[in-house]
């Protein structure tokens, strides 16, 4: 009897193949400090983040000029880049529709994390469910 030979085209991407992927290995440096929160609105599609993404925020980290942030803003979370002009801290959305947080007498900021990575999922159609 011949050997028997599969039917269809072998898949150049076999020999790619990798062990499963551990997202918390390979996003979470810092387990303690880290946590998970879905975005909202429109304001860092610029930045890469859409509505319904997830956003990996690292609160261990330090907030520097250009870091996106989750900040809250006389007890109003947002997620924006923190810019500094030199003298004075602001938050800058990456949608042109949205003017910068700027910071008079009495707001108060609160910083809670920098973004280190965000999560997209596409629609699938087996479950319908995503962005």
């Amino acid at each position: 009897m011949a050997t028997p030979v599969a039917a269809g085209f072998p898949s150049p991407a076999e020999q790619y193949i990798e062990s499963p992927l551990d997202l918390n290995e390979l996003l979470v440096h810092r387990p303690a400090a880290t946590f998970f929160v879905r975005a909202a609105g429109d304001s860092m599609i610029g930045a890469g983040i859409r509505p319904g993404d997830i956003l990996v925020v690292d609160r261990s980290l330090d907030a520097r000029d250009g870091s996106i942030v989750i900040a809250c803003v006389d007890n109003e979370f947002t997620v924006k880049f923190l810019r500094s002009d030199g003298e004075r801290w602001f938050l800058e959305a990456a949608n042109r529709k949205y003017r910068p947080i700027t910071f008079s007498e009495g707001m108060e900021l609160r910083i809670f994390g920098v973004v280190t990575a965000v999560i997209h999922q596409f629609v699938t159609r087996t479950t319908g469910k995503g962005e």
